[in-house]
C-alpha cells in the first residue's frame, strides 16, 4: 500500500490530501521592498500544480531589519497585500494547503542588513559577514511576540491555510532553545529548559489565540543543533511535547544551523560513500513516540519505498522534501501516481563536497529556484561552480538594490 497517497486529518480538523510536503526553501525572489515578485508567484503556481499535499514558503521574516537574505518576502503591515494574496492563490491553485513560514533571523541576519541584530543573547555567529547582536530585552519581548501574531493574521487575511513558526536552523527562536547561545540569567534563558523554551511557546500561544481554529499552526524544530553544548535530541523531544500542549497542528523536524548546516549541506565525499536517505528519521522516531499530533520529517527523502516505510513504521506522518521540487516541480504527482518510484536526485551526480567551494551545491539550487520562477524551468546542465558563482553575484545585486531602496 502507498502510504504517501493517504490523507491526513490534523488536530484542527483540516484534512491534507496526501503526505508529501514541499518543505521551506529560501526562494529570495522578493523585490527591493520585500514584496512578492511575479517570479515568486509563478514559482508557487508551478508547485501548486505539482501534486503535493502542503506547500510551505521559504523564510518569511516578521521583521524587515532581521532578514535571512535581502531578497526575502516579508509579511508585515507594510507588505503589498495584493501581491501576498496572489502568492497564496497561486500556491493553492492545484489543491494543496499553503503555509507561510514565519521567521526572525536573529544573529543570522547579514551584517549589511543589520550590523547589530536583535538576538536572544550577545553571542555572535562564528562566520564572517555577521555583526555582534544585541540581546532582546524584557521590555522588547511583548512587541517581538506581537510581530508573529500580526504576520499570522495577515497570512490568514491573504488566504494562506496556515503558518509555520520557524524555530530551527539557528534563527532567533532556535537560538533561544540552545544552551550554547542562550546564556541569559532571567526567565527567558539559562536553566531549566522551560526557560529557554518560554519564548517559542509564548509565540505559539499568542498566534494560536489570534487566528481561526481551522488555520493551521505548525512549528519547525531542530532534532539537534549538532553542536557541542547546543540544543540536543533529548531536549528536542521535551520541547515537542510542550508544543503539542500549546496547540500546534504538526511539528516539522530538521537539524543544524548556519555554523553546522546539517540540513542543507552536500553530504557526499570522495569515494563510494552514498548519500543516506531520510537522515533525520532516526532522531524523529523518539519524538514521534512522545506525541499524539502528526510529525513531519524533512531531509534526504528520495525513494517512494523509503517514504512509505517511514510512515508505515510510525516514525513520521508527513514527508518533507525540498530540492526535487526545484529540478522537477511536478515530481510529486508522478511519485504519487506510480509513474516514478524515486524523486529526482541530481545532486548525486555532482562532484564530491570536498572538491567544491563551501556551500556550492546549496548555491546552485538557489540559482535554479530563481530560474524556475523567472523562466519556467531549471538549467540542469549548468555546472555546480557556475551556479554557485551566479548565486553569489545575485546576492550582491539583490542586496545592493535593497540598500539603495532604503536611502
Amino acid at each position: 500500500m502507498s502510504q504517501i497517497n493517504n490523507t491526513l486529518k490534523l488536530p484542527n480538523g483540516v484534512t491534507i490530501r496526501n503526505r508529501i510536503v514541499k518543505s521551506a526553501m529560501s526562494e529570495a525572489l522578493a523585490d527591493e521592498h520585500n514584496n512578492p515578485t511575479q517570479a515568486l508567484i509563478d514559482l508557487f503556481a508551478q508547485w501548486g500544480a505539482g501534486g503535493a499535499g502542503i506547500l510551505i514558503t521559504g523564510n518569511t521574516p516578521v521583521d524587515r531589519m532581521h532578514l535571512e537574505h535581502a531578497g526575502n518576502f516579508v509579511l508585515d503591515a507594510n507588505s503589498d497585500m495584493g501581491k501576498v494574496a496572489e502568492l497564496a492563490k497561486a500556491g493553492k491553485s492545484g489543491g494543496a494547503a499553503v503555509l507561510c513560514q514565519l521567521s526572525h533571523a536573529g544573529r543570522q541576519t547579514p551584517e549589511i542588513v543589520n550590523p547589530h541584530p536583535t538576538s536572544i543573547s550577545d553571542v555572535r555567529l562564528d562566520l564572517p559577514g555577521y555583526g555582534k547582536p544585541a540581546p532582546l530585552t524584557e521590555e522588547q519581548i511583548p512587541a517581538f511576540i506581537q510581530k508573529y501574531v500580526e504576520s499570522a493574521k495577515l497570512a490568514q487575511e491573504a488566504g494562506f491555510d496556515g503558518v509555520e513558526i520557524h524555530a530551527a536552523h539557528g534563527y532567533l527562536l532556535s537560538s533561544s532553545l540552545s544552551p550554547r547561545i542562550n546564556n541569559r540569567s532571567d526567565r527567558w534563558g539559562g536553566e531549566p529548559l522551560e526557560n529557554r523554551a518560554r519564548l517559542v511557546l509564548a509565540v505559539v500561544h499568542a498566534v494560536r489565540g489570534a487566528v481561526n481554529k481551522d488555520f493551521i499552526l505548525a512549528v519547525k524544530l531542530n532534532s539537534s543543533d549538532f553542536q557541542k553544548g547546543g540544543f540536543d535530541h533529548e531536549d528536542s523531544v521535551k520541547v515537542a511535547v510542550m508544543l503539542e500542549a500549546a496547540g500546534v497542528d504538526f511539528i516539522e523536524i530538521s537539524g543544524g544551523n548556519f555554523e553546522e548546516p546539517s540540513a542543507y549541506s552536500h553530504a557526499k565525499k570522495s569515494g563510494s560513500t552514498q548519500i543516506r536517505e531520510a537522515y533525520f528519521l532516526d532522531y524523529a522516531a523518539a519524538i514521534k513516540a512522545a506525541l499524539s499530533i502528526p510529525l513531519m520529517v524533512t531531509g534526504g527523502f528520495r525513494s517512494a519505498s523509503v517514504m512509505n516505510d517511514a510512515i508505515e513504521s510510525g516514525k513520521t506522518d508527513l514527508i518533507g522534501i525540498g530540492r526535487p521540487f526545484i529540478t522537477d516541480p511536478s515530481f510529486a504527482a508522478k511519485l504519487l501516481s506510480g509513474e516514478i518510484d524515486r524523486a529526482p536526485a541530481i545532486e548525486e551526480s555532482f562532484p564530491p563536497a570536498d572538491e567544491l567551494p563551501r556551500g556550492a551545491v546549496l548555491s546552485w539550487f538557489c540559482t535554479q529556484i530563481a530560474r524556475v520562477g523567472k523562466e519556467g524551468s531549471a538549467d540542469l546542465e549548468q555546472p555546480v561552480v557556475a551556479g554557485h558563482e551566479q548565486y553569489l553575484a545575485e546576492i550582491d545585486n539583490v542586496t545592493n538594490k535593497w540598500v539603495a531602496a532604503r536611502k
